[in-house]
């Protein structure tokens, strides 16, 4: 399995680390995090060893999504800050040596953007309602929905305006569809891009890329006999590419949308400093996540399989090898990922406690060593698990839309708890206020802050760095991965074992020790004393 270096860009193997604003750090004392807040900490990240940050929506919002639903795209929410602040952080992450990478919401709008709100005023037919999903309903009185789809946040994907007529939201009523058949769209996502081009953003993440367009029927479902419809490519569900293979999806992965992508391609090609794309696609086979990345198109496409694959060697070489042969041949650079803002944090998915920070250190190792860029969600640094969010605390709209449903969903709240900086009680230094933020931080998080684990050479941070720094010099090496046999290496089938170059990686997952192979050992997920000749369970080690 190799992939062809021929580029060097900046993003192709690169540490991206993921900031959610309203969690990250809060500079105002209001209990939500803000820009000013992301930049007090950018020497935090420098410290840390990443080249770049994502940072999730900021623009002008009613905060229905938490900014997934935007009203301004040209303009920051004053939860977060001013446009100033925005230049002031791309400022002093650029001195840092950061890059930045800014979120985009291409597949829907806030029913507060304006041209929603001249849409509902003009009335059907308009070319105002035109810049959106909007159709009549099924009936003898149009009251029926146009189709069967359903939200992703659940419930009907259609509500009902007072004319009659329905708008599409694959997500929250509060965030329609933009129908990207008209070409106001793309045109006015062009110039959204040239705006943040220009103030200097080095990329941007999309968010639900394989949306956009639908099928142009706007038919039903099909959803076999027996089989319970969901909302689409429901994040929620964390459902592999594997069960997803077969399923019907008239509202995802379209084929027209990979000409939205060549055209902003055409544009980052005119701004120095390779600027990037990188695709949220919940795609249902690797080979149709590697059509985003096709040299005319995206830069890369988030690697879910790595994130959604069960605590197993053969799991994880099956995932290896399926992303190199799937990028092979359009030349692309993969991306490893394991936590975001939309899933539960995996130190919980890996069991919880001793034994899933073990699995998530190891984990993490591992895919530090693969070619291509490695993402990092806000916390997992800190070894942080998913909290449990009282009820009257959640605020996602996949808990609102449901909890009153036979199929309540517990929502995205648990992983988007603010970090712990400092200190023994809440706010943890979040910020300058005193008392709980926006979301109520749990007791004990005292001894996860970072500067707790500052003060700890054997802390998640301290090895965090380490991995980091140790990454750092792969550089250059080959892009070949080798996967190798755990039984003729005498390791076992518990036992992922691949090698790079002059690098080889060996994950443990299994629960007994095996035997340390001939070599140095580089950097691994425990501290291995200088007489250990053995791998504990769940435990990864480089070795040369």
């Amino acid at each position: 399995m190799a992939l062809e270096q021929t580029h060097v860009e900046w993003w192709r193997h690169a540490v991206i680390y993921q900031v959610y604003p309203r969690s990250f750090a809060d500079g105002d004392g209001d209990g939500v995090g803000d820009l000013a807040g992301i930049t007090s900490r950018l020497p935090y990240l420098r410290d840390l060893g990443v080249d770049a940050v994502w940072i999730s929506p900021f623009y002008r919002s009613p905060q229905k999504d938490h900014g997934y639903d935007v009203s301004d795209y040209c303009d920051i929410d004053p939860l977060f800050g001013t446009l100033e602040d925005a230049d002031t952080l791309l400022a002093t992450a650029h001195d840092l040596g950061i890059k930045v990478v800014v979120d985009l919401v291409p597949n829907h709008s806030s029913d507060q953007h304006v041209w929603f709100q001249e849409a509902l005023a003009a009335g059907p037919g308009s070319p105002d309602r035109a810049r959106y999903m909007f159709r009549d309903g099924r009936g003898p009185d149009g009251s029926e929905p146009p189709n069967n789809w359903l939200s992703v946040f659940g419930g009907s994907a259609w509500d009902r305006v007072p004319d009659g007529q329905w708008y599409l939201h694959l997500f929250d009523s509060s965030q329609p569809d933009f129908d990207w058949r008209n070409p106001e769209v793309g045109d006015m996502f062009e110039e959204v891009l040239r705006f943040w081009l220009d103030r200097g953003v080095d990329g941007f993440r999309v968010d639900v890329a394989h949306g956009l367009f639908k099928e142009e029927s706007l038919r039903d479902q099909v959803v076999p006999e027996g089989e319970r419809q969901r909302g689409g490519a429901d994040v929620n569900e964390q459902k592999s590419m594997v069960e997803r293979t077969h399923r019907d999806e008239p509202m995802w992965d379209q084929p027209e949308v990979h000409e939205v992508y060549r055209r902003w391609h055409k544009v980052l090609e005119e701004y120095d400093g390779d600027r990037m794309t990188v695709a949220e696609a919940w795609t249902q086979t690797p080979e149709s996540m590697a059509r985003f990345v096709r040299d005319d198109e995206m830069s890369q496409s988030f690697n879910f399989t790595w994130l959604l694959a069960s605590w197993s060697a053969t799991a994880f070489a099956d995932v290896i090898t399926s992303t190199f042969e799937a990028l092979q041949d359009v030349h692309a650079d993969p991306t490893w990922v394991l936590s975001n803002h939309d899933v539960v944090r995996h130190v919980t998915r890996y069991g919880g406690g001793a034994q899933g920070l073990a699995r998530a250190r190891a984990a993490t190792l591992t895919m530090l060593a693969l070619p291509g860029s490695a993402y990092l969600y806000q916390g997992e640094e800190l070894g942080l698990e998913q909290v449990d969010v009282p009820e009257d605390d959640r605020t996602d709209p996949t808990w609102l839309r449901t909890r009153d449903t036979d199929a309540p969903e517990i929502g995205r709240d648990g992983c988007r708890v603010p970090i712990p900086w400092s200190g023994s009680e809440p706010p943890y230094g979040f910020g300058p206020g005193t008392g709980q933020p926006w979301l109520p931080q749990p007791a004990g998080w005292g001894t996860l802050s970072v500067e707790a684990q500052e003060a700890d050479p054997a802390s998640t941070l301290a090895f965090y760095r380490r991995a980091i720094a140790a990454r750092r010099t792969l550089l250059g090496a080959p892009g070949t991965v080798e996967i190798l046999s755990g039984d003729s290496h005498g390791l076992g089938e518990d036992v992922l074992a691949f090698r790079r170059g002059d690098l080889t990686v060996l994950l443990n997952c299994g629960s007994s020790p095996v035997p340390l192979p001939e070599g140095e050992v580089v950097v691994a997920s425990v501290e291995l004393g200088a007489g250990d000749r053995e791998i504990p369970g769940d435990t990864a080690v480089w070795l040369r």
